[in-house]
């Protein structure tokens, strides 16, 4: 048996290039721009800012995709950021990095059931008053009700479940939302196109009070600041790509793998703009931002069978990324496990479906949770996995620039265009987005609570490493060689 059939310790490669394009896109894409789109315009001071903001956050993250084709092309194993690290920066440099990119992922999923409870109570629940009709209590004055929990719940577990069956099953439900929000998109395209105008998206900035936030930059820069480091959260997903290579089909050509990973961005990134222009040229941008889920209430006020279309894709479009870091949070998991940094339980996958156990255990438990938290908990939730995600990305490009000097002559089927002065670049840029969200004068630095949930985040997973080493558990094992 070769090293690398030993790493896959049973795992099934079914995967095409397809899949991951589909694990990558609709892993990023979500349902943030139906929930969100509003809040990016008044954020940014209206559509032309959050527009800037998304081109050149596409931009910055282009050659962290590139970084990422790179590395994995040549070691293709699941949660290969564990093992990048861990041959470039040392055993606890990986370690942080892998348990933060976990956070990145892993609170993905609670955010998106709490997504679905949003949408079914607010917005199914004016046309169903008996929707809200139970309440189970208030957090942090969000109102949480028995059964768009019990839909949200239905949902997750759902995903939950096509992650147990494996891989393979869980790729055939992404392809299918892959599909639901393209056809969301086209929707919004069309609206516009009839109902609306270029004339709609000025000013070109103001300073607005929303439903749900206000415009705290002064100029239109700022603004555009303020929008740009929100996205590697709405653009955080490409990474899902690389986590599962390991279950690649035999015979994937993995210098195309690598351009899919960049192409999903691209096509994100495209994505995001039509919505945006979309649903800020439908109305005068002023007007649009005035409701809480402003994409869905503009439509409703056009025609109810728009909007009860858009509703059905936007309450599935949470699926898609949930589906996607459930599999790849549980990968990263699994090679923490491999080499040692969680307890080995952690590495063992099921003999028929080949998905890891323990960590596909864990992310259901939290996944489960998210429809109770209520919807008040998604912007630090964003925030924090936004920095979680960057840093690991960043720490990433970090890895593939001194695996250039230190490994020469690993094979790479694929390499970053521009060579080192590419992979700098990508260097460059995560580290200017994770300094934008931690220099206390930047408009976009996180509060205390959102601190206190990465300080708690990272107290938790050294409590854990020391335990583990305390029990003997963390016998780190030996390097495998792809």
């Amino acid at each position: 048996m070769t090293a690398q059939e030993k790493q896959s310790g049973g795992m099934q490669k079914t995967l095409s290039l397809w899949n991951f394009f589909t694990i990558g896109f609709g892993a990023i894409i979500g349902t943030g721009w139906v929930l969100m789109v509003g809040d990016w315009m008044i954020i940014g001071g209206g559509p032309i800012a959050a527009m800037i903001a998304f081109i050149i956050g596409a931009f910055f993250l282009l050659p962290i995709g590139a970084v990422f084709g790179e590395l994995t092309a040549a070691i293709p194993i699941s949660g290969g950021i564990v093992e990048y690290v861990d041959r470039t920066y040392g055993h606890t440099m990986s370690y942080i990095t892998g348990w933060f990119l976990a956070l990145g992922n892993a609170i993905l999923c609670p955010w998106e059931a709490i997504a679905i409870s949003t949408l079914v109570s607010d917005m199914f629940g004016d046309l169903f008053p008996i929707l809200r009709a139970h309440k189970m209590y208030s957090l942090m004055g969000a109102d949480v009700y028995l059964i768009p929990t019990a839909v949200a719940l239905s949902f997750a577990a759902y995903v939950i479940v096509q992650n147990f069956r494996g891989a393979s099953a869980a790729a055939k439900l992404q392809a299918f939302l892959t599909k639901a929000l393209l056809l969301g998109m086209l929707l919004a395209m069309g609206i516009s196109f009839v109902k609306g105008g270029p004339a709609n998206i000025q000013p070109v900035f103001a300073s607005v009070e929303g439903a749900t936030t206000s415009t705290s930059a002064s100029t239109m820069f700022a603004g555009v600041i303020s929008v740009l480091v929100m996205t590697p959260f709405f653009y955080a997903g490409f990474d899902t790509i690389p986590q599962q290579a390991e279950e690649a089909a035999e015979g994937l050509d993995w210098n195309k793998f690598g351009r899919v990973i960049s192409l999903a961005l691209l096509a994100s990134g495209g994505f995001y703009m039509v919505c945006i222009y979309s649903f800020g040229s439908i109305i005068p941008w002023t007007e649009f931002i005035k409701s809480s889920i402003p994409a869905l209430a503009c439509l409703k006020s056009i025609n109810i069978f728009l909007y009860v279309t858009m509703l059905c894709i936007a309450t599935l479009g949470p699926m898609g990324p949930m589906n996607s870091f459930y599999g790849a949070t549980s990968r990263i998991m699994l090679a923490m496990g491999r080499k040692g940094q969680l307890p080995a339980s952690f590495a063992k996958v099921d003999p028929k479906s080949g998905a890891p156990r323990i960590p596909n255990m864990i992310l259901g438990v939290l996944t489960i949770v998210g429809p109770f938290l209520g919807k008040k908990m998604l912007v630090p939730l964003t925030n924090v996995s936004a920095l979680a995600f960057i840093f690991s990305c960043t720490m990433v490009a970090f890895a593939c620039y001194r695996m250039r000097i230190t490994e020469p002559d690993l094979p790479r089927p694929y390499k970053v265009p521009g060579g080192k002065l590419g992979i700098g670049f990508a260097c460059l840029a995560g580290s200017s987005i994770v300094l934008l969200m931690v220099v206390p004068t930047s408009p976009a630095a996180l509060n205390a609570v959102e601190w206190s949930l990465v300080l708690g985040w990272l107290g938790i997973g050294l409590a854990i490493r020391a335990l583990a080493k305390l029990s003997g558990s963390t016998k780190k094992e030996e390097q495998v060689v792809v």
